[in-house]
């Protein structure tokens, strides 16, 4: 047997109400409420910075003007065409080779301290402390570091090797290199972060069994760690790819790009704040997204994720 409601009875009245404080509740409860404080953060400090770069892109604007003149593809036409934009991406070389060093060097030093060895956890406070300083700080130390008779001089001479002094930020030949391995200073921590974590992630059982096995710790490596951090080396790629593209502060803060160390980035600042031409640098930052996608999609075919099971 049913109870019907008839409208406009005590009742009925009851039962909308009931109803109404249920909807209010689910809607209360809804996870976009949690959602929403990240996606308004994300739409106003990344979306919509984004949509006015393209905006730009399309127009020639000093940045001062209250009127913008229309483009077209004209910006982009002149970054495509023009060698003094394509030119710098050859410095991006040298960050691109430290990417990979700084990744082979921060993977040993995380599989060597993932095991038991004395003053372990003294030594992951010296591999991830650089990467807690501030870009413009290391810049300005490695600036000290690397000026004529500066430090580095002063112990090349102390060990009987001063006639391997040179101008280490003046010398075009080697400029980029002083920079990279600056890069690689302060960057290896990050890498070293990841594959530490991802390693102690992995199970104790299994290191146990490959004990028990009679594996050594090269064959630990090859079987166990490398299968099982093989996203997070995945990632790491990715980053070494649009981090060697979009190198700024560091040759920045010690050069200012002279000598054959402009970057890509340094070059669109230039442009964007020197020179005043917005949309000819929007363009060349659209460029370079594009190019930094391109790039970590070819990435993605050629080493996919695959799922690892060590367990």
């Amino acid at each position: 047997m049913t109870t019907r409601v008839v409208p406009g009875t005590r009742t009925a009245v009851t039962a909308a109400r009931a109803t109404g404080r249920r909807t209010r509740r689910r809607l209360w409860q809804s996870p976009w409420w949690y959602l929403a404080p990240a996606l308004i953060l994300l739409i106003t400090f990344t979306y919509v910075p984004v949509a006015n770069m393209l905006f730009y892109s399309f127009h020639k604007w000093d940045g001062l003007d209250v009127t913008m003149d229309p483009a077209g593809l004209d910006n982009y036409v002149r970054v495509f065409t023009d060698e003094r934009y394509w030119r710098v991406f050859v410095v991006s070389l040298y960050y691109f080779a430290a990417s990979f060093a700084q990744i082979a060097i921060a993977l040993y030093f995380a599989v060597v301290l993932s095991f038991n060895v004395r003053f372990k956890n003294l030594f992951k406070g010296i591999l991830f402390f650089p990467y807690l300083l501030n870009g413009v700080a290391v810049g300005f130390v490695f600036l000290y570091l690397f000026q004529p008779d500066g430090t580095l001089d002063t112990m090349l001479r102390a060990f009987g090797l001063g006639e391997h002094t040179r101008y280490w930020l003046g010398d075009p030949d080697i400029a980029n290199l002083s920079l990279a391995g600056t890069s690689v200073w302060r960057f290896t921590g990050l890498n070293f972060v990841l594959f530490l974590g991802a390693i102690q992630s992995i199970p104790g059982e299994i290191y146990e069994a490959a004990d028990i096995d009679g594996a050594n710790r090269w064959h630990q490596f090859r079987h166990i760690i490398a299968p099982g951090i093989r996203r997070i080396i995945s990632l790491s790629f990715i980053l070494a790819i649009s981090g060697s593209l979009a190198v700024f502060e560091i040759p920045f803060i010690m050069t200012g790009g002279a000598n054959g160390t402009g970057t890509f980035v340094i070059q669109a600042y230039q442009t964007a704040f020197q020179f005043r031409q917005i949309g000819l640098a929007s363009a060349m930052a659209v460029v370079l997204l594009l190019i930094v996608l391109l790039l970590t999609w070819i990435q993605r075919r050629v080493l996919p994720d695959e799922e690892v099971t060590l367990s």
